[in-house]
């Protein structure tokens, strides 16, 4: 037990790292301001592949749309709302996507359960800290570890694989954002697929496609298949992380029936802590607090992401 009378726990039992031990936590010895500066990325295989279908799909619906519906249509005024709107959903969706892909859920540093660290916490005696077996961190509450990120995540809610990282502390905002504008614009894609059919039969397949009839099937059957689909996830989605928001209480919690030892933040407040601020536009806007990060390669040790 340290000399300062606060008490460590373990699942594993480890001690606190000393510096003979093996861990090499250079990597954790960025301040603040130099993490911020860095872009974040998880190497993950399967991850990758799925974000890249992800945006592969976002192209092909807006493909159909630009190319299948909306240019050949004899209505000027009809293609351009149509065309403007879909496309700024198309946008915000991907942004949203690259937000929350790029932007730390909320790591805890790694290494960092050292006894010189320990002294600088200013604990109170008597007070119960515990730490991470798998990341050697001291993990602060409502933090969890995730094997894929190998890191412990403030407020982790899952780890998507769609977008390539976890659902954190700092990006969930960018993820409901991106469920939100995926659903709207898979009911957009929907109700203009509808649209052209009803098109296309009244003019018996003439003249309403740049494409031939067979090719124009398949393109807007397949079109409506991937709405459907992307529109039941998301919109599921989306509910059940306004109603985690608002419950102040991650998905993880909610599996493990954790009882909140913390003061939960309901409604208005939970979605003002997410989305910060006020009720306003800026809620809505997937740019907001972008900046440019710094390009510097960082080769990182003990986990599968790099920072650039």
């Amino acid at each position: 037990m340290p000399s300062s009378g606060h008490r460590l726990r373990d699942v594993e039992h480890h001690p606190l790292l000393t510096e003979n031990d093996n861990y090499d936590s250079s990597s954790s010895s960025s301040s603040e301001a130099d993490v911020a500066d860095r872009v974040w990325f998880i190497r993950d295989g399967c991850g990758m592949i799925c974000a890249v279908v992800t945006w592969l799909l976002v192209v092909y619906a807006d493909f159909v749309v630009t190319f299948v519906m909306l240019l050949p249509s004899k209505d000027f005024w009809y293609s351009v709302v149509n065309g403007v709107v879909f496309n700024c959903l198309a946008v915000l969706a991907l942004s949203s996507h690259l937000r929350t892909m790029l932007t730390d859920p909320g790591a805890v540093p790694k290494g960092n359960a050292t006894e010189e660290h320990m002294g600088s916490l200013q604990l109170k005696p008597g007070e119960v800290i515990y730490k991470c077996p798998k990341c050697c961190c001291i993990k602060p509450e409502r933090a969890h570890h995730c094997s894929i990120c190998k890191r412990c995540i403030r407020k982790m809610d899952h780890h998507c694989p769609w977008v390539n990282n976890c659902v954190g502390e700092k990006n969930q905002r960018f993820f409901v954002l991106f469920t939100m504008y995926i659903a709207l614009a898979s009911v957009h894609a929907l109700v203009l697929c509808g649209l052209q059919f009803v098109a296309c039969v009244r003019g018996q397949w003439t003249e309403c496609s740049g494409f031939s009839p067979p090719v124009t099937v398949i393109l807007l059957v397949f079109l409506c298949l991937e709405g459907l689909l992307f529109f039941t996830f998301t919109a599921v989605m989306f509910g059940t992380q306004i109603h985690s928001i608002c419950n102040d209480e991650t998905e993880i919690e909610r599996l493990k029936s954790e009882k909140p030892t913390w003061e939960r933040r309901l409604r208005w407040e939970g979605m003002k802590s997410v989305f910060g601020g006020p009720p306003s536009l800026l809620w809505m806007n997937p740019f907001v607090g972008f900046r440019f990060r710094r390009l510097q390669t960082r080769p990182r040790k003990g986990g599968p992401e790099f920072s650039v």
